[in-house]
């Protein structure tokens, strides 16, 4: 997000925004958007057939692993708490919608969740 993309006065009110924003928020919408993706990745929307990819579900899912596990002290019990809740179900999908599935404790995020199942 640089100005060259933006004229100046777009840039400033595009930073004074994001500088009004709860590092909460950014981290929640941030873990929100990679559930999504990774849901889509491990066959749970409407074309399973043409959307599923579980090599870039395993990336989404590492990668929602890592920010939940490294946030969740500055979330709050609720906000952490789903978020944990929404990786664990993409994890157990991901596991079911594998036709090899890992081992218990080497699938996708679970160096950061522990063993799922």
């Amino acid at each position: 997000m640089g100005s060259e993309q933006y004229g100046d006065e777009e840039y400033g009110d595009a930073m004074r925004d994001i500088a009004e924003v709860p590092a909460v928020e950014v981290i929640t919408t941030t873990a929100v958007h990679l559930m999504s993706a990774a849901a889509v990745k491990c066959g749970l929307a409407d074309n399973p057939e043409t959307q599923t990819d579980l090599d870039e579900a395993r990336k989404l899912i590492d990668a929602l692993a890592g920010l939940v596990t490294a946030s969740a002290a500055h979330l709050g019990d609720q906000h952490a708490r789903s978020l944990r809740d929404g990786l664990r179900s993409l994890q157990l999908a991901f596991r079911e919608a594998s036709p090899f599935p890992d081992e218990i404790g080497k699938g996708p995020g679970e160096k950061y969740t522990g063993p799922v199942n």
